[in-house]
């Protein structure tokens, strides 16, 4: 039996990684470039987790299917926690990798290399139509880089220096960020979980 559960997402990088490290046999795994007018849930939440849950339950409820979503950002320490919540948007446009990583470079610009600490966090979120199954999260840390170095993965990952490595996220081949990463983490969790979810769903629905 195929299972098909769609990855609340229109970007097609964090799609593409996401499906990476979900693939299965026996499960179906779409993104929502397979559904025309599919709703852009606001992302107005305190928290990353309040974000991926209310992503994942009205994605569901709109389309009529199992649904995984995430929320995921970065926190600088020097910055008191920002960008945060609003890591996608921290330059003032969405999903505008190049602007956030400016503006945060600015800000850090005379911050010494030993404060320069931060964490990518990451929470995704499962449900099917009317209620959220799972949450469950993943934390990366490491440090923020006085210039942008690599050219894969996408965000700050040119700017996020692993600790112990000397790298970027971006200088890594995506096989080897997804063994690290943040978002990683959280959808390997969740993928432990999917076999059990995805019973109850069918015996829901019988």
């Amino acid at each position: 039996m195929t299972t098909t559960i769609v990855i609340g997402t229109h970007n097609r990088k964090k799609g593409r990684e996401i499906a990476q490290i979900l693939e299965t046999p026996g499960l179906r795994l779409l993104t929502l470039d397979h559904f025309p007018g599919a709703p852009e849930p606001v992302e107005d939440g305190a928290t990353f987790e309040e974000n991926a849950t209310t992503k994942a339950v009205e994605l569901a409820d709109a389309l009529g299917e199992m649904v995984v979503a995430d929320d995921s950002g970065l926190e600088v320490d020097a910055l008191g926690g920002r960008p945060g919540v609003q890591s996608a948007r921290y330059g003032g446009e969405h999903g505008n990798d190049q602007l956030n990583t400016e503006k945060l470079l600015r800000e850090m610009k005379d911050v010494p290399v030993g404060d320069r600490t931060a964490r990518f966090r990451a929470v995704a979120a499962l449900a099917v139509p009317g209620r959220s199954l799972a949450v469950v999260d993943g934390v990366l840390e490491g440090s923020i880089a006085t210039e942008p170095r690599g050219c894969n993965g996408f965000g700050y990952d040119p700017v996020f220096i692993l600790p112990g490595e000397g790298k970027t996220c971006a200088q890594l081949e995506p096989e080897e960020k997804n063994e690290i990463s943040h978002r990683g983490q959280a959808f390997r969790k969740l993928k432990a979980a999917l076999p059990r979810f995805i019973s109850l769903a069918h015996e829901e629905r019988k």
